[in-house]
């Protein structure tokens, strides 16, 4: 099985990705692109993104991007993960970019940055930091 199989097949398996409308827009190694779109039930009170949808599709790009530099038979959990949030999310949709910075057998360095698209542009908002353990599947 690929590692863009594999994390196709986990992605599927995400309740709570499919619960915020998230998408796979792409798999590379040491990269997966992810976007959810920002539903009336994701918003806060005064209508941007949650903080907690940045985070929740943040921390799922950066897992699944140090899954595809992973062996088959491995599987991730976050073990830490940091969020700074700079800026409202404001649009329709948000695209977190994870990316592998350090792989490695016990702990693998992971960023992502999350972007709120309104009409056609794209406005950074977040950016996570953290680390992934590999664990038997």
């Amino acid at each position: 099985m690929t590692p863009e199989d594999r994390i196709q097949d986990s992605f599927a398996r995400q309740s709570m990705m499919q619960t915020l409308g998230a998408k796979i827009e792409r798999v590379a190694p040491g990269e997966v692109v992810l976007s959810a779109p920002i539903l009336p039930g994701s918003r806060q009170q005064q209508g941007f993104a949650h903080a907690a949808l940045s985070f929740a599709l943040g921390d799922t790009a950066a897992g699944y991007a140090a899954l595809s530099v992973m062996p088959e038979g491995t599987e991730v959990l976050t073990a830490e993960i940091k969020i700074n949030l700079l800026a409202p999310g404001r649009g329709e949709r948000l695209r977190a970019t994870g990316k592998v910075l350090k792989p490695g057998r016990r702990l693998v360095v992971v960023s992502a940055e999350v972007h709120a698209i309104d009409a056609g542009r794209e406005t950074l908002i977040a950016v996570l930091q953290g680390t992934m353990v590999p664990v038997s599947a």
